[in-house]
């Protein structure tokens, strides 16, 4: 298939990107399919909006599942001497930052 007509496969989807002083618009290039796709579960939503919420919620569940793996390897009382380090930890970090 050539250059051009690879081109005519694909389409554009702007993006609002939130910045201090104004808005920025970039356009990236995405499958025509995959637009379709996403246009249909967007629904009235801004691009930007739809896509950063898409990727908290891609976030949160890899995190979720790196957790559930986490569970599945570690035995409870790994998990108890971890949660211990990290209290431990925090109270040692809290402590020094007290006395400077």
């Amino acid at each position: 298939m050539s250059c051009f007509v690879k081109i005519f496969l694909y389409t554009y989807v702007v993006i609002l990107l939130y910045g201090d002083i104004m808005k920025k618009y970039v356009t990236i290039s995405i499958p025509a399919e995959v637009k379709k796709v996403l246009e249909s579960v967007k629904g009235d939503e801004e691009w930007g909006v739809f896509l950063l919420r898409l990727y908290k919620e891609f976030k949160r569940l890899k995190s979720q599942e790196a957790f559930k793996n986490l569970k599945e390897v570690l035995s409870e009382e790994d998990l108890t001497s971890i949660a211990m380090s990290s209290k431990e930890f925090r109270n040692e970090f809290s402590f020094r930052s007290t006395i400077s």
